[in-house]
């Protein structure tokens, strides 16, 4: 199992690649795919996810354009791919209960998976292990995040 760091109530794992600013992450996969999904701190600053719209499998996303875009009740925006490459797979279970990238944003609210055109390209922009955690740690300082508040929140103001 790969080190996972908490901070201020939000989920950092390690292993992952980050797009900081927006919040994305990206898991390379042993059959050369890559998962994408939305981290714990974006679905905590977005509020409990209403609505999604993911790219079809078989489309190509061009790297920095929307795999997919999400709704909350206070915000609503792309989730950028900065892996280009086309989608071979996308989280069907997501359109029934968009609700499960707040519940388990690493796992069960993964977003889509794609075939990577020029993976090793990508990954440059990325973060990825301690310095990920650090990067991350400072955003949430920054953006004066408490993943833990905003989940009491989602759960307080949607599951009475």
């Amino acid at each position: 199992m790969a080190k996972v760091e908490e901070y201020r109530g939000c989920v950092i794992p390690a292993d992952l690649y980050y797009d900081i600013e927006n919040q994305v992450w990206f898991r390379v996969n042993e059959d050369g795919t890559v998962t994408v999904g939305v981290t714990d701190i974006g679905q905590a600053r977005a509020g409990k996810i209403i609505n999604i719209r993911i790219k079809a499998p078989g489309k190509y996303v061009k790297k920095g354009k929307p795999v997919a875009s999400l709704e909350s009740g206070k915000w609503a925006g792309p989730v950028p791919a900065d892996i280009e490459g086309e989608v071979v797979e996308r989280n069907e279970k997501l359109f029934d209960k968009p609700d499960l990238i707040n519940e388990d944003p690493y796992g069960e609210g993964w977003i889509a998976r794609l075939k990577p055109a020029n993976l090793e390209r990508d990954l440059k922009d990325l973060v990825t292990g301690e310095e990920a955690i650090q990067k991350q740690k400072e955003y949430i300082e920054r953006e004066d995040v408490n993943c833990r508040e905003e989940r009491a929140q989602i759960s307080k103001k949607y599951y009475k």
